[in-house]
């Protein structure tokens, strides 16, 4: 039997496995897709909110505040990228000035580090901001991250210390008996954590009412390509509205930068198509940035938002059942504020049940993915005399060599998709997208995991490339 199952890998169950492995506890992760981070902790804008727009008194608030000082350490300890790249919240008008000192009123009442700069004095830094831009509230703390990284090395470094991942594993029953919780009628545990994104009401349903009903909300976004003068440095917000923050242009860690996105809500909550929400992309991102360099898209995306009627994240234990947890509703700043909502569920919900179960004496540290963008040449030199793998260029465009691909295959939290070797160490992130060395990942996929390259299947959304056999693997 599991003292706890956290049903959803994504960025909140990831880093709550996280907390919860330093101590000596039976802990299952289950996820219905075929990685961690596949849903809304996968295709989102990357960013590390300052705290300056939640409204006040919300969890929102109070995490994203927690989650935003946080970040530095902790993507220090999991060895992921992590860079303080700051954003600038613009004004075009005089009613969003106005809108924007309740914004600086805010970061004064919350300790936010800012400054205020004139449109003119903005521009000296982002020479592609709109010549309409008045007033700036500049955020230095804003941050950026891989999103599916963090998850990703979360879980790995989790598994390392005893916490077991099942993918491929959809929750479809529930059913309580006198020790706790029996899912699928084979999986007992004592407590379950409902971390189910866009199906959280729906796995509440299972044993009862749900207290909220989800719905998601659509965000659609542009990829450019990288560029020898970067197009913005700085994360740039629109004065936010009541549909959220906005359509902003912001870098990401590995030098593309991403428009978007729209907010549209949709029926199907796995609805990540692309169409006409790029069109408003296209159209408001005009109003804060020109010069944009459309020519070098290379891909677009979409992304869900699980939204709760409730306007905030739900996170408590259930009103009436002891040991059901549920984390929902959480839309952003949810990706800021995780390591927040993951330490505090940890500490004030689960552990007080667990007075008994000490922390580990021996916690094991992930070593970081092989990057060998960052190696001088004899560094690289030194690599591939011990591994020739590591001279062999599999993707062109990013410069992923066979060695860095293999060392993804082969560690806790693996690779076990095309997708999956793509989100660890990005071939098929450039400007052909794949076009050239996605056959020759699943190539190495195959090899490492001992199928039939020839044998393949797509995964229950259509979209990643799965080797056939792998799932018995997992």
């Amino acid at each position: 039997m599991y003292d706890i199952t956290i049903i959803g890998a994504g960025i909140i169950g990831t880093l709550l496995a996280h907390e919860l492995s330093r101590y000596e506890l039976n802990v299952l992760v289950v996820e219905k897709e075929a990685d961690v981070a596949e849903g809304a902790s996968g295709a989102n804008s990357a960013i590390i909110h300052s705290g300056h727009d939640p409204k006040p008194g919300t969890l929102k608030c109070r995490y994203n505040l927690l989650g935003n000082r946080m970040y530095p350490d902790l993507c220090k300890q999991l060895q992921v990228d992590y860079e303080a790249n700051g954003a600038f919240v613009v004004a075009t008008s005089k009613a969003e000035e106005e809108n924007l000192d309740v914004l600086i009123r805010q970061c004064e009442e919350r300790s936010i580090p800012f400054e205020v700069l004139t449109g003119d004095q903005a521009r000296e830094e982002e020479p592609n901001l709109s010549p309409d831009v008045t007033k700036v509230l500049s955020l230095p703390t804003t941050g950026i991250i891989m999103p599916f990284e963090v998850a990703i090395a979360a879980m790995e470094e989790a598994m390392m210390n005893g916490v077991e991942l099942k993918l491929d594993y959809e929750v479809r029953t529930i059913d309580r008996d006198e020790e706790g919780f029996v899912i699928n009628g084979e999986i007992k545990t004592k407590m379950i954590v409902n971390c189910a994104g866009a199906h959280c009401d729906e796995i509440t349903e299972m044993l009862e009412p749900s207290p909220y009903k989800v719905e998601t909300r659509k965000g659609e976004y542009f990829v450019l390509d990288h560029m020898d003068v970067p197009f913005v440095k700085h994360t740039i917000y629109p004065v936010p509205s009541e549909k959220g923050k906005g359509v902003l242009a912001m870098p990401t860690i590995h030098g593309n930068v991403l428009l978007g996105p729209d907010s549209e809500y949709c029926q199907d909550v796995e609805d990540d198509s692309t169409g006409k929400g790029l069109d408003y992309v296209r159209k408001e991102i005009a109003k804060t940035v020109v010069n944009i360099p459309f020519n070098k898209m290379i891909h677009t995306f979409a992304g869900l938002r699980p939204h709760i009627d409730l306007n905030d994240f739900y996170i408590k234990e259930d009103d009436n059942i002891e040991n059901f947890i549920h984390i929902a509703g959480i839309e952003s700043p949810g990706l800021t504020s995780a390591p927040a909502i993951a330490k505090d569920v940890a500490e004030n919900i689960i552990l007080p049940r667990y007075k008994d179960r000490a922390v580990k004496a021996e916690y094991r540290r992930r070593r970081p993915f092989i990057d060998m963008r960052h190696m001088s040449d004899e560094e690289k030199a030194e690599l591939i005399k011990k591994d020739p793998a590591f001279g062999q260029i599999i993707c062109r465009c990013e410069k992923i060599s066979e060695g860095q691909i293999v060392d993804v295959i082969n560690r806790e939290c693996g690779a076990r998709t095309v997708k999956g070797v793509k989100m660890r160490c990005r071939p098929g992130m450039g400007r052909c997208q794949g076009g050239f060395c996605e056959v020759e990942v699943a190539r190495i996929l195959a090899e490492q995991l001992k199928e039939d390259v020839r044998d393949v299947r797509l995964d229950r959304k259509g979209s990643n490339i799965v080797l056939a056999n792998a799932k018995e693997d997992l």
